[in-house]
């Protein structure tokens, strides 16, 4: 599972969106919990904002159980997410993302990523209103990758379609199953296994 992902470097076209956080932090080692940006539609302009990864829908009352990750296979049947995949559909920018591969007890943590150019994870987003204030938290959208799960990686041409308000139930299903970019990778150093860890040094090769 993509239980953790970096964003430390993007170009001026996004952060001159509008929304794009002035203050927005470097980020090695982005994990569930986090405030972490995402690209949405409005009124057929493309903005940004922050939110928790963790979907809350508003009648969600227990935080502990708001869902980092959001299956594919199943975001059109499942109650947490049917809503937000009709309506809220986002894109999470990162550099790249990590996963771990191995036996459980050695598992080593690699790093994939598009080299200099961001990625853009679909993902699906939600309002949670409480106190006379609007929060906002997302999801990742993930499919199966051999033996893992990765997130869903879109194209800008698929972007487009994936946040478009008017795009046919159809062609979304399409684009949960299309094909997936080959990705760069490399095996890290363990520093990355501490979700504490954050810097550069996550990326230090083994």
């Amino acid at each position: 599972m993509s239980g953790r992902y970096a964003l430390f470097r993007w170009p001026q076209a996004l952060s001159g969106l509008p929304g794009f956080p002035a203050d927005l932090a470097q980020r090695w080692n982005l994990s569930p919990g986090a405030q972490v940006p995402f690209l949405f539609e409005h009124e057929g302009e493309l903005r940004v904002a922050s939110g928790r990864w963790g979907l809350t829908p508003a009648w969600l009352s227990d935080f502990t159980k708001a869902p980092a990750h959001a299956r594919a296979e199943t975001l059109a049947e499942q109650p947490m997410f049917r809503e937000a995949f009709a309506a809220r559909r986002c894109l999470l920018p990162a550099n790249g993302f990590y996963e771990w591969r191995g036996q459980a007890a050695r598992k080593r943590p690699y790093w994939l990523s598009a080299g200099e150019g961001l990625l853009y994870f679909a993902g699906l987003w939600e309002i949670y209103p409480a106190a006379g204030q609007d929060y906002l938290s997302v999801a990742m959208v993930t499919r199966e990758a051999a033996y893992l799960r990765r997130p869903l990686l879109l194209d800008q041409a698929s972007s487009r379609l994936w946040l478009a308000a008017g795009t046919a139930p159809e062609q979304l299903q399409t684009l949960l199953a299309g094909p997936q970019p080959v990705l760069r990778e490399r095996a890290l150093a363990t520093l990355i296994n501490d979700p504490a860890s954050e810097g550069p040094e996550c990326l230090t090769p083994a």
